[in-house]
């Protein structure tokens, strides 16, 4: 794993040395995801400059390092990532060869075969620029799921404009050209889905490039072509509109022969590797084959609360000890937790809200401790339907569709009408003359989610407000009208697909990249650790959605398919429990320890200062949380760390725009 960085045209007014220091700045930002060695390589002619920190996972000699030029010296690239079939291309691609690092395969094959063609051979996770000498052309490229992280755009104007690119939004800081401007339309995405998705950064005219996807951009175009090689959406589609004629047990031999090969070829590694496990289906799944595969204990790893709502430790310690890995385990008090908040605002980059990042970039500390490449089990939800939403929304939709929605819309106001407070008052007054079973905790904020179900006009208003924080960006945020994202763009391609299987295609195409992959990525590589995620190997997740859905959900068991490949390995009483969040009790923290700090980050007087949000909305929830009348815990979550991050660039000397609030 490594880190990447560069720029194309511009000033170039000192020539090569000063492009290098300016390279050695920029990919000096994110040391952190390349500790080994940097390299730096510059065409001052033709205004190229690429940079790069390695990560030294295979091929720890020289032959491996980076900036690297293609054996006829047509392509210079700088790379981040793992191909875990290169041994297989080497087969089919002439050579000599000067290593064995996969870096050096991947050039070979470009130039064999072209961009276009190479990237789809390629299993594996990557994020890479490429410099065509012969095109005079500058080439960008992402993995198929985006499990790398690659952000790109234009800064600048007139002689000053350059191409910038890196695997970090701070590695592009140091740039001259680089304007720090708060694009509130991405804020509002933010505030929705608790992260920025693609092809949205929190910056104006800085994009992430899709995964799945290349663009070229040549010296003097306006902007750079974008091509995609693969498609999540067309993979779905395609799949769930002519599913296998497959048994079940077929199904779990097909499942275990491409999943078993997919982890041992993310087992090479020149470097200490293990894996992260929670216990459950997921991350017990890759451990298991890992185990199976391993002449010697597998190194397992994972994070324990003294919470029990919240601890899975005694769990993933049961599954360690029934297969025999080496197992490391850490329980954690509330202060260990809460001394690494501070520092998520630098780790993350942009605005993060997933809370689950806490315990990730502890777990991702205990393993680098031990090793320097790790397996995690995510994936799993979005291809085999483990989300209890999939089937909640399912069995809703095909109940409420039935009612017209003039008369779910007047049901929906109804609902609104009273505040959750007050619902929740109401509540407690009838609560002594109904069965146990029959009351709800927090009852104003379900019955407000369930106003939001019934008002929705389709499946993907039904799944956007399932997936949502904030359900009224425009509301909360000052100038923050939504644009579309890619989910919307894939909505058509998506139409022939059932309820579930497009909440899952969709979740796939955006909070699984957006979310899960950059929680992971920027938590384990702060801390210079590779992950990898054998459940998104391309072959995975083309086979799973050929898979028929009843493969997946059946006899009301979610991951049906996956689970019995699971239960060849280990027994189904270790596993068989009900469904648990990678999380910790944000909540009670919020009115605990975290008080102070969250009071000071959304006081009133602050937030219309900034001019960012709209206070009253952010003040109601932070009352009704601190009362008990609602649980506000992802809602206060995204505002408190878009507020952290701000802070943090107040601290590093940023301007910021301010504006006044009615």
């Amino acid at each position: 794993m490594c880190g990447i960085a560069g720029y194309f045209g511009g000033r170039f007014d000192s020539g090569a040395p000063g492009a290098r220091a300016l390279l050695g700045r920029m990919a000096g930002a994110i040391a952190y995801r390349g500790p080994d060695s940097a390299g730096a390589w510059v065409d001052a002619e033709h205004k190229v400059a690429l940079g790069h920190r390695r990560l030294a996972i295979l091929d720890l000699s020289p032959a491996g390092e980076q900036p690297m030029e293609s054996p006829s010296g047509r392509f210079v690239t700088v790379y981040n990532g793992e191909i875990y079939n290169h041994l297989d291309l080497r087969e089919r691609l002439p050579g000599p060869w000067r290593g064995h690092s996969d870096t050096e395969t991947l050039l070979a094959a470009i130039e064999a075969w072209g961009v276009e063609k190479a990237l789809t051979e390629c299993a594996g996770m990557f994020a890479l620029a490429l410099w065509d000498r012969q095109e005079k052309v500058l080439i960008l490229a992402r993995d198929r799921l985006g499990e790398k992280p690659l952000y790109y755009g234009r800064q600048g104007a007139g002689a000053d404009a350059a191409f910038l690119f890196a695997s970090e939004l701070k590695a592009l800081a140091p740039h001259p050209a680089f304007r720090r401007e708060i694009d509130r339309k991405a804020l509002a995405l933010f505030t929705r889905f608790n992260y920025v998705p693609a092809p949205y950064s929190i910056y104006s005219g800085i994009a992430k490039l899709p995964p799945g996807s290349f663009l070229t951009v040549r010296a003097g175009q306006a902007e750079p072509a974008i091509t995609r090689y693969w498609s999540a959406a067309e993979v779905a589609a395609e799949g769930a509109a002519d599913p296998a004629d497959i048994g079940p047990d077929e199904a779990v031999d097909g499942l275990e022969r491409v999943l078993s090969k997919a982890v041992a070829q993310q087992m090479i590694s020149d470097v200490p590797l293990g894996a992260f496990l929670s216990g459950g289906v997921d991350s017990s799944t890759i451990v298991a084959l890992m185990q199976a595969q391993s002449s010697r204990p597998v190194k397992s790893f994972s994070i324990g609360f003294h919470e029990r709502a919240y601890n899975e430790a005694e769990h993933a310690a049961s599954v360690a000890r029934h297969l025999g890995t080496d197992h490391t385990e850490l329980y954690l008090m509330p202060e260990d937790a809460l001394a690494v908040i501070p520092a998520l605002p630098s780790i993350y980059d942009e605005p993060f809200a997933d809370a689950s990042q806490v315990p990730t970039l502890l777990v991702s500390r205990l393993a680098r401790r031990q090793v320097t490449v790790a397996l995690s089990g995510d994936g799993g939800d979005e291809l085999f339907a483990g989300y209890n939403r999939y089937r909640l929304a399912a069995r809703n939709w095909r109940r409420i569709a039935r009612v017209p929605r003039p008369v779910r819309s007047a049901v929906a106001r109804g609902l609104l009408a009273l505040s959750p407070e007050r619902w929740n008052r109401v509540a407690g007054a009838v609560a002594p003359l109904l069965p146990a079973s029959a009351r709800l905790a927090v009852p104003g904020e379900k019955l407000h989610k369930a106003a939001g179900v019934l008002a929705s006009g389709s499946a993907e208003e039904l799944y956007q407000g399932l997936v949502s924080s904030w359900r009224d960006p425009a509301e909360l945020v000052v100038g923050g009208a939504e644009p579309p994202t890619l989910g919307d763009d894939a909505t058509a391609r998506l139409s022939g697909l059932g309820v579930c299987e497009r909440m899952m295609a969709l979740d796939m195409l955006t909070y699984l990249p957006d979310d899960i992959l950059a929680k992971v990525d920027r938590a384990a590589m702060s801390v210079s650790l590779e992950t990898r995620v054998p459940m998104l190997d391309h072959r995975v997740v083309e086979f799973a959605w050929r898979l028929p859905l009843d493969l997946k959900l059946r006899g009301g068991e979610s991951k049906w398919v996956l689970r019995q490949l699971l239960y060849r390995h280990v027994p189904r009483a270790l596993i068989e429990r009900p469904k648990m969040g990678f999380g910790i009790p944000i909540d009670a923290w919020l009115r605990g320890p975290l008080r102070p700090w969250a009071e000071a980050l959304i006081g009133e007087e602050r937030l219309r200062r900034e001019g960012y949000f709209r206070p009253g909305p952010i003040r109601r929830a932070w009352e009704a949380h601190q009362s008990g009348q609602a649980n506000m815990q992802y809602h206060l979550w995204a505002i408190l760390m878009f507020q952290a991050w701000l802070e943090s660039r107040s601290e590093q000397g940023d301007e910021l725009p301010l504006a006044s609030v009615a």
